[in-house]
Order: structure tokens, then C-alpha cells, then sequence
């Protein structure tokens, strides 16, 4: 029982990552941040092209990216440059999640 109680424990502290990660426009923007050219970081009228988002659209799920600390960004001036974030704690306690369910179903 305290490996359900522990898994239950994980899951909830993944919980906003699961939901930042499940949305298909979100992964939209994920997918462009992970090209080529988005290593420089992207600004919200690249990804408005990319995704054919409205900009208030972008601007709304990047800050639930940003949230789940899957993206950061950068100014230059007046300029927000957005690119996947080097903190990859949230993906590693994901990790660690899985491995549990994957030994309790191992069993």
C-alpha cells in the first residue's frame, strides 16, 4: 500500500506537467521550440505563424508551458525570445513516476 500511496504522492506533483504536455496546441509549440532554428528561442509572432494560433492563444499556453517550467525565455529590448528550458526536474520526476507504475506492474 505505501507504494500506491507514493505513486499518488508523484502523480499529483506531475500533475501540471501531465496537463501542460497533454494539449495538442501546446505540443504544437513544443515541436516548433524543438527545430532547428528555435535554439535561438522563438518569438510569439514566429510561433503564431508556426501554429496558426491567435497571438493572445500562443501567449496563453506559453505561460502554461512556463509554468510547468517546460519553456523559459529571454528579452533582447522590447523582445521575448522563448525556447525549451535546460531545468529538466519536472521530466526527471515524470521519469520516476513511470518507473514505479512499471515495477508495481511488473510485479
Amino acid at each position: 500500500m505505501s507504494d500506491l500511496k507514493k505513486i499518488k504522492n508523484e502523480f499529483s506533483e506531475v500533475s501540471d506537467f501531465l496537463i501542460a504536455l497533454g494539449d495538442e496546441k501546446r505540443q504544437a509549440i513544443i515541436i516548433a521550440l524543438l527545430e532547428d532554428k528555435a535554439c535561438e528561442g522563438l518569438r510569439v509572432n514566429d510561433l503564431t505563424e508556426t501554429t496558426k494560433l491567435s497571438r493572445p492563444a500562443v501567449s496563453h499556453h506559453l505561460k502554461i508551458l512556463k509554468q510547468a517550467k517546460l519553456i523559459d525565455y529571454r528579452s533582447e529590448g522590447t523582445k521575448n525570445y522563448y525556447y525549451l528550458s535546460h531545468d529538466t526536474s519536472e521530466i526527471n520526476k515524470l521519469k520516476h513516476l513511470l518507473t514505479l507504475v512499471s515495477q508495481i506492474i511488473e510485479k
